[in-house]
Order: structure tokens, then sequence, then C-alpha cells
């Protein structure tokens, strides 16, 4: 009689950052006031177990941003008890000339301290722990969250560059309309015909005339 033996268990696959395809980075940050230090371990199991590979844990201190600079983490985890506010205020001020992700896993539910945390800059907040069979998801949840609010931002920026831009423009139309004479539109060709010749955007143009007749 031949024995079956059961299929090998496969290892699971490096979870990986959406744009790239690259093994997703992870750095760890524990609040060095913790009692409780088995819960870093607890999270660290749980992304191994989730397929991550690249973690390094560290404390929130005051060679963080060095660290942060050093290994470039595509995503931080804060394990916080109490979630401390200066734990999270020194997260997300290390974070703030390179944004990314970050997620704290703490065992406060205060709806102050939460809001506290996720205008900080604080991505996700969880509350009820770490289970293995999740972390995978909590963490694409997270990263997802982040990309679509850096979208959001970029694209109110450029809606505030593209408003300061016109108020120039009009700015300088209204000079060449008082100086010259010109109606609106004689004033904007003038303009456009001047960022022409000189090879300038019309804001640059805009701005010379500005400069010198403002």
């Amino acid at each position: 009689m031949t024995r079956r033996h059961p299929p090998p268990t496969p290892a699971p696959a490096n979870p990986a950052t959406p744009a790239t395809g690259r093994v997703l980075r992870i750095l760890l940050v524990r609040d060095p006031l913790d009692a409780d230090p088995l819960n870093v371990e607890t999270i660290r199991s749980g992304l191994v177990n989730a397929g991550f590979t690249e973690i390094q844990v560290v404390d929130a201190d005051l060679r963080l941003p060095d660290v942060i600079t050093a290994s470039q983490p595509d995503m931080l985890i804060i394990a916080s008890e109490s979630a401390a506010r200066d734990t999270i205020e020194h997260v997300c001020v290390s974070t703030q000339h390179a944004p990314r992700p970050i997620v704290l896993f703490t065992d406060n539910d205060d709806s102050q301290r939460i809001k506290a945390a996720l205008s900080a800059g604080i991505t996700a907040y969880i509350v009820d722990g770490l289970r293995a069979e999740r972390v995978k998801t909590v963490l694409d949840v997270a990263y997802a969250r982040f990309e679509l609010d850096q979208q959001l931002r970029a694209e109110l920026d450029a809606t505030r560059l593209k408003l300061a831009e016109r108020k120039v423009v009009e700015r300088a139309k209204g000079l060449l309309m008082q100086a010259r004479g010109l109606s609106e539109e004689e004033a904007y060709k003038r303009l456009r015909s001047m960022a022409m010749e000189r090879g300038l955007k019309l804001v640059d143009a805009a701005q010379r005339v500005i400069d010198v007749m403002g």
C-alpha cells in the first residue's frame, strides 16, 4: 500500500509595494516607555507569518530620523501601549520630509487620542491588536489609504499653484491695461507674445511685468 504524503505548505509570498513590486521594507518602532515589550515581538511575529522579510526594530528616540534616512523603509509601524503623544509626534515629525504610511498598534481607544494621532499623520490606528491572519490586510488598507491621501494632496497643491499663477497673470494684465491703455484681451496677448519671444512660461513673463511695473 502506497502512503500518500500531504503536499508541502507553500511559503508565504513576500508582500510588495504596489508601485514597484519589490519587497516592502518595514520599520517597527517601539515605544521606549512601554512596560511590556512583548507586544513588539507579537507584531514582528505576525509580520513574519504574513510573509514580510525586511523588518527592522528600533526605538522611538533621537536616532530615529537617522535610522529612517539610512534604512529608507516603505512603511512604519508603531507599537505603543498607551499611544503616547510624544512617541507619535516624534515618528511623524521624522517622516515629514519623506512621507510614508504609518500604522499604530495600541491598546488605547480614547477618542481624543485617536483624533490627535490621525491629525498628527498616523495612517491607520489599530486598537484591537494584531492577529497574524489579518496583518497583511491591515497593512494593505493602510498603504492604499496613504497613496490616496498623497494623490489628493498633490491635486490640492496643483490647484493652489494654478490659482496663485492665475493671480500673477491677472495682476500683470491689470498693470499693462492701466499703463498702456490696453483692453484685457490685448494685455493678455502682450503677455503671451512676451513669453513666447523670451521662451518663458506665461506666469514668469507676468512676474517680470510686475517686477518692472509694479
